[in-house]
């Protein structure tokens, strides 16, 4: 196991240094991840700095289950970020201020308007749920790409598969995501 895995681990259990140490070590790269991610659909409320200071917050008290490697935090790490994401454009449309466009790269990718509501981004998320009910693989390549701003060759990696396989995955992924936002239209 890496460095930085211990450090988080023991973040996890309450060392207030090791977390100030992994939070060093990851906050570039979860910066960078965040922008991308906020940049394709976020709520123009949310920064990539609270993003990321969020997504820790959510992920560093959680010592139940030890991070494995490195690709094991930033998966939970995309999806903390989705979780705000999503929360966020429920809070916004909760508000009914008449502020509750989102831009979505997935839009064009599942084929859905130039720009996606509150209800859209919120209507994708549930369709995620059942995706992942399915096929969590599919889901974490939606997720990871979409919500986490990834590139394929990124997620390629971080599941130790080929970047051929990840694409042939996301036109399934894509695919099940049309027909099941398609049924839900009214």
């Amino acid at each position: 196991m890496g460095d930085l895995t211990d450090w988080l681990n023991r973040a996890r259990r309450g060392d207030m240094a090791a977390a100030d140490h992994a939070f060093a070590e990851v906050y570039g790269e979860l910066k960078r991840i965040a922008q991308r991610s906020l940049g394709q659909q976020g709520p123009a409320t949310l920064s990539a700095t609270a993003l990321v200071h969020e997504a820790i917050l959510k992920l560093l008290p959680d010592a139940s289950r030890p991070l494995s490697d490195r690709q094991h935090f930033f998966r939970l790490a995309a999806k903390a970020m989705r979780q705000i994401i999503i929360d966020e454009a429920r809070r916004r449309s909760a508000e009914k201020r008449g502020g509750d466009v989102i831009r979505t790269d997935l839009s064009g990718a599942v084929g859905l308007a130039g720009e996606t509501r509150v209800s859209d981004l919120l209507a994708i998320d549930q369709a995620l749920n059942r995706l992942e009910a399915r096929d969590g693989q599919l889901a974490h390549i939606v997720e990871a790409h979409f919500f986490a701003g990834l590139s394929f060759e990124e997620i390629a990696t971080d599941l130790g598969i080929s970047d051929r396989s990840v694409r042939r995955d996301w036109d399934t992924a894509r695919a099940f995501l049309l027909r099941d936002l398609g049924a839900a239209a009214p």
